[in-house]
């Protein structure tokens, strides 16, 4: 059996579960430059060139997580180019500057971090060239090293750019972070049973993990959360989609989970599954581009 996630398995899109849907439409839309893609009834999704990157979902009955509970980290959203990125932290900038909570160069990519009104984290960040990149038995060498943010505007963002020129440019979810109670738990979950290869470690604090040699699809931290334990229904949170490439590869995920012992929702098009903190992931073949 295989027991790894397929190469070409990508992110999907990010489910929040909100309190404010008008208020957090505008965030995504205005703010972080994302596009309306749908809007029906309790839940609209947003997108780049017809992606979608995040659905919001009205849940006005549910309530912010108490501190300390596992759930999500951050949402990082991939720009295919340094000015399609300026552009989108020029928006921030003008319009939700006390969301940006800082910037880093990780040597594989260039980050900058923000929160949204209500208390979901987000990384926009470009990849350099996996060619740039160093790995060492395995494991992928990223660092946090500063980034000027405003060095960053007046490098690479244009006239153009400034004004909305790459607006339409695709962007996609590159990797999800999320909190979780146990780092080594969460690695016999996602690199033992959901399959991923792990890429980096921080000891005991936090765990990166891809498929296909990516720097990372998904990280796992205590940062905020150590000792966590299943999350409650709240506010945050509320599914990770992963892209797999064929149907082979689906229904390999899903013998694999079940191999371990983990419950699995399978309909034939979709493979549902929590991790042991009660994130719900979806898993489902890529449509075609």
């Amino acid at each position: 059996m295989n027991e790894k996630l397929a190469a070409d398995t990508a992110m999907g899109a990010v489910t929040l579960l909100v309190g404010d849907l008008d208020g957090m439409t505008r965030y995504y839309r205005d703010v972080v430059t994302l596009e309306v893609l749908s809007a029906a009834g309790d839940t609209v999704t947003l997108g780049r060139a017809g992606r979608p990157i995040v659905v919001l979902r009205h849940e006005p009955a549910l309530r912010h997580a108490t501190p300390g509970s596992a759930g999500l980290f951050h949402t990082a959203i991939l720009f295919e180019s340094q000015t399609a990125l300026a552009a989108a932290l020029y928006s921030v900038a003008r319009h939700a500057p006390g969301t940006f909570t800082g910037s880093a160069d990780h040597l594989v990519s260039q980050a900058f971090y923000f929160t949204d009104p209500e208390g979901n984290g987000i990384e926009l960040y470009w990849d350099r060239a996996r060619s740039d990149w160093s790995w060492t038995h395995g494991q992928i060498e990223m660092a946090t090293l500063y980034l000027d943010p405003n060095a960053f505007l007046g490098e690479h963002l244009t006239e153009d750019a400034a004004a909305g020129s790459t607006a339409g440019d695709a962007a996609s979810v590159g990797h999800v972070h999320l909190s979780v109670g146990d780092v080594a738990r969460a690695r016999d979950f996602y690199v033992g049973a959901l399959g991923f290869d792990e890429t980096a470690a921080l000891g005991s604090q936090a765990v990166f993990v891809s498929a296909g040699g990516y720097h990372h699809h998904m990280a796992m931290n205590v940062w905020n959360s150590r000792g966590a334990g299943p999350r409650m229904p709240a506010l945050g949170l509320g599914r990770v989609d992963l892209a797999l490439p064929d149907a082979d590869a689906l229904g390999a995920l899903g013998e694999r989970l079940r191999d371990h012992g983990i419950a699995v929702r399978d309909d034939g098009r979709t493979v549902a599954f929590d991790d042991p903190w009660a994130n719900l992931l979806n898993a489902t073949v890529a449509e075609s581009a």
